[in-house]
C-alpha cells in the first residue's frame, strides 16, 4: 500500500471521523469483556476482543486476498508479499522492524492461505502502541524494492525446497491439485520454483496496490486492551501514511459461492524415496457456510479426531499400522474438502487404504452410534474452548470472522451449535459427504504393482 499523499489526508477531516461507526457485536469468552467493531471512513473495519484477565495483546491486521487470487503467471505472489512487507519502510528499515519487537519480548509473524493473509504482532499490553505502529507501517508503507524482491527471492526458493524435504506437508498440496486440477485453488500457496523466478518487483507492486486498499483490510486486535484507544492509534497511523483512501469507499463483501467442486475416483502419486509413504484420502466437503459444517465438526471428531476416533482405534491402536492417522476438513467460500491422512510403510499402503475406505463406508451406510456422537460433540466443545485461551487464537478467531463471513459469533453460541446438533444430522452430513466416491493421492516409494492398484481404493 503505497502513500497517497496530502490529498488523501486531507479527506480524512473532521467531518470524515464523524462517519465511523462503531458496533458492539457479541459478549467475550465466559460473558467477560465485548467483541466490538468500528468502520472508518474509506472501509478500514477494525474489530477487538477484550480479555482484561490478561497481559498480553495480539494485533494483527487480515487482508482479503490468497493464493486463489492469482494468475498462473503470479503463482505465489501472494506470499512473496508478504515476505515483503517484512523488508522496510520509509520509515524503518528490516532490522528496525524486527528489533522493535524484539526489544520488548514480543512475537511477530504472518501467514498466507489460499483465501486471506494475515500480519500479526503479540506483546505485553503495555506495548501494544509499538505493536500497532510498526504493523500498520509495514502494510501502508512497503517500498518493495528490486533488490529486496531479489534478496527474498532465495529465501522462498529455500522455503519451497523445505517443504519438498517434507512429504508429510507436501501430500496436502499434491491432494488440493487432486481435487481441484489447475486452478487456483489446487495450486501451492508458495507457488513453484518456476513462477517464483519469474515474479518481478514492478509486477508485486501492482499486486499490492489491488488487493491491500483499506476495504480489503481487516484489523484485529485482542487482549487487555481498550477499544477506542485501538481505533485513535489505528486511524492515526493510516493517516500519517495517507492510506484511508476513498472516504465513501465501502469494505469488500465476504466472497461469495462461485460452483461446486465435483471430484471423484482421482488418484496422483509422487515416487519418492521415502521411508514412509503418505496418503490422502478424500472427497469434496462443505463451503464454510454451509449450515451442516456443525454437523460435519462431529463426524469429522469421531471420524478421527483424537486417540478414541474410529481411525486412530483401527489404524493405529488395533493394527499398528501407521503412528499418525487423522481425518480433517478445509472450508472454503464456495466448496470444501474432506480428508484422511495416514504415514506408513510402503508396505502397508492398502491395508492402511482398504481400513480407511471400509470405516468411510460403515459411517456412510450406517452413520454413527448415540454415544459416539455425545463423545464427539463433547470433545469438540472442550477443544474450541481450549484451543481459544489465547489472545493469539482470539485475534485470529474475530479478525478471520469478520474477513469471511461478515459476522462474529460469540464462544458461548459456538459451544451452543455444536451442542444442538443431532445424531440425525451427523448421519445425514455423513451420507451426503462420506457417500461420494473419494480421490487419493499419495507420496512414497511405491513398486509399479502397487501403484497400479492405487485406483482399486477408490472404486
Amino acid at each position: 500500500m503505497t502513500s497517497r499523499g496530502s490529498k488523501a489526508t486531507a479527506r480524512t477531516s473532521s467531518e470524515a471521523r464523524a462517519v465511523a461507526r462503531t458496533q458492539t457485536l457479541v459478549k467475550g469468552m465466559n460473558g467477560i469483556g465485548t467483541v466490538r467493531k468500528t468502520t472508518l471512513p474509506g472501509g478500514l473495519r477494525i474489530v477487538t476482543e477484550t480479555l482484561p484477565s490478561v497481559r498480553s495483546a495480539t494485533f494483527g491486521i487480515w487482508a482479503h486476498v490468497g493464493s486463489r487470487d492469482e494468475t498462473p503467471a503470479l503463482g505465489g505472489a501472494t506470499h512473496y508479499l508478504e515476505h515483503l512487507l517484512f523488508k522496510g519502510t520509509s520509515e524503518r528499515s528490516a532490522l528496525d522492524i524486527s528489533s522493535a519487537i524484539d526489544a520488548v519480548g514480543g512475537e511477530m509473524n504472518a501467514f498466507t492461505a489460499k483465501e486471506y493473509t494475515c500480519y500479526y504482532a503479540r506483546v505485553l499490553d503495555t506495548d501494544l502502541p509499538l505493536a500497532i505502529d510498526v504493523v500498520c507501517d509495514m502494510l501502508t508503507g512497503s517500498l518493495i524494492r528490486e533488490e529486496d524482491v531479489d534478496v527474498e527471492r532465495g529465501a522462498i526458493l529455500e522455503e519451497i525446497a523445505m517443504t519438498e524435504d517434507d512429504p508429510g506437508d507436501c501430500v496436502h498440496d499434491l491432494f488440493a491439485h487432486t481435487m481441484f486440477g489447475d486452478s487456483p485453488l489446487g495450486r501451492p500457496v508458495l507457488g513453484t520454483v518456476d513462477t517464483v523466478n519469474a515474479l518481478t518487483a514492478d509486477r508485486i507492486r501492482r499486486f499490492y496496490k489491488k488487493h491491500y486498499d483499506p476495504t480489503h483490510l481487516v484489523v484485529a486486535c485482542a487482549g487487555n486492551i481498550d477499544h477506542d484507544k485501538v481505533v485513535r492509534r489505528v486511524r492515526a497511523a493510516f493517516e500519517k501514511a495517507g492510506a484511508l483512501g476513498d472516504t465513501a469507499a465501502a469494505p469488500i463483501a465476504p466472497r461469495g459461492g462461485r460452483r461446486g467442486l465435483r471430484a471423484a475416483g482421482r488418484v496422483e502419486h509422487q515416487g519418492r524415496r521415502t521411508e514412509q509413504a503418505h496418503i490422502v484420502l478424500g472427497m469434496p466437503g462443505l463451503a464454510r457456510t454451509d449450515d451442516r459444517r456443525w454437523a460435519l465438526g462431529v463426524l469429522n471428531t469421531a471420524l478421527g479426531g483424537g486417540m478414541s476416533s474410529r481411525l486412530f482405534q483401527e489404524v493405529r491402536e488395533k493394527r499398528g499400522l501407521a503412528y499418525s492417522v487423522y481425518s480433517y476438513t478445509s472450508g472454503f467460500a464456495d466448496c470444501g474438502l474432506f480428508g484422511v491422512y495416514a504415514g506408513c510403510r510402503p508396505s502397508q499402503v492398502h491395508d492402511v487404504l482398504r481400513i480407511c475406505r471400509d470405516e468411510l463406508d460403515k459411517v456412510a451406510g450406517n452413520g454413527l452410534p448415540d454415544d459416539e456422537i455425545a463423545r464427539a460433540i463433547g470433545q469438540l466443545q472442550g477443544s474450541t474452548v481450549l484451543g481459544l485461551e489465547d489472545t493469539g487464537a482470539l485475534m485470529n478467531r474475530i479478525g478471520k470472522s469478520e474477513l469471511c463471513w461478515g459476522e462474529q459469533i460469540s464462544v458461548d453460541d459456538m459451544l451452543a451449535r455444536i451442542a444442538a446438533v443431532t445424531p440425525d444430522e451427523v448421519r445425514a452430513v455423513a451420507r451426503d459427504i462420506l457417500g461420494q466416491r473419494p480421490s487419493l493421492s499419495v507420496i512414497g516409494p511405491l513398486k509399479d504393482k502397487q501403484a497400479a492398484r492405487l485406483h482399486d481404493a477408490v472404486a
